[in-house]
């Protein structure tokens, strides 16, 4: 458990304003503590074992996993004792994919984590090199080609977890509408904070009560209950990963007080938050 609040890692950081990409090739020996990010995190582990906590929930990490996190995921790595993990890390902005595969995405709940058998491993790993190299030499049509390797990953991520979770002949859930696309994004970075239907309904381009009937039809519950699980599902990590205050958690997850945090708290998990954090038991990303 990490000691006080987990480091947010920034844009500023990691890239340019003029270059919302970037790729690592990490060698990683010892513990990445717990930490989130600004932007989305693409991994592919080559070789070396170890443990991977997000949001809480720990599993063993090893060559051919395969995991995105979004701006709203927590994690730590923690290579094996005597190991060390090689792997590919990919950062990015959400504007950098076309909107139709960020749609894709969110309908497939964002997060994901896959263990990728021996030759899908092998194509994925080509496209992190080829990513890799073109970044490496910089040249005309450099972006496109970074671009198309980063959406072909994802792409044959997403048709996997169908495959694993429906079967190879579901028909695809409806695309979200791109206002309620945009909606479901702005959320993913300004959950915690002061946010009402009007000022997202605004960012969506909808009037408020056009923009509150479309989003529960589109993503099947009101804005507000969308809005308390994201922030539920926030605190839940914040518990299971850090040693902050429940006072602490409940505000830094975008409640207005304490009594209403430990009554949705409740409704949703069964429990109190420290009853949750002496008895874990965590959602992840899908796996």
């Amino acid at each position: 458990m990490t000691l006080g609040t987990p480091e947010r890692l920034a844009h500023e950081s990691y890239m340019s304003i003029s270059s919302p990409f970037r790729l690592f090739k990490h060698l990683i020996d010892g513990h990445i503590t717990v930490h989130w990010h600004e932007f989305f995190e693409l991994a592919l582990v080559e070789s070396g074992t170890g443990t991977h906590v997000v949001n809480g929930a720990t599993g063993e990490i090893g060559p051919g996993d395969l995991f995105l996190l979004t701006p709203a995921d927590f994690h730590e790595l923690i290579p094996r004792p005597g190991e060390t993990l090689r792997m590919y890390n990919a950062i990015f902005v959400q504007q950098y994919l076309r909107l139709e595969l960020v749609q894709w995405l969110f309908r497939e709940g964002g997060g994901f984590a896959l263990r990728l058998a021996e030759e899908p491993f092998r194509q994925c790993a080509a496209e992190f090199e080829r990513i890799w190299n073109e970044c490496e030499n910089l040249r005309e049509g450099t972006e496109w080609i970074v671009a198309g390797s980063l959406e072909r990953i994802l792409v044959d991520a997403l048709r996997m977890l169908q495959r694993d979770g429906e079967g190879e002949s579901a028909a695809l859930a409806p695309y979200l509408h791109p206002s309620i696309s945009r909606a479901v994004q702005y959320l993913q970075y300004h959950f915690r904070g002061p946010v009402t239907l009007e000022t997202v309904a605004r960012h969506a381009g909808l009037s408020a009560n056009h923009f509150s009937e479309c989003f529960r039809t589109q993503i099947g519950t009101p804005f507000q209950n969308y809005v308390q699980d994201m922030r539920l599902k926030f605190a839940h990590s914040l518990l299971g990963m850090t040693d902050l205050p429940v006072t602490e958690i409940c505000y830094a997850s975008g409640f207005g007080t304490l009594s209403h945090f430990g009554r949705s708290f409740k409704s949703k998990y069964g429990m109190t938050p420290r009853q949750a954090r002496e008895n874990p038991a965590p959602a992840s990303i899908r796996s």
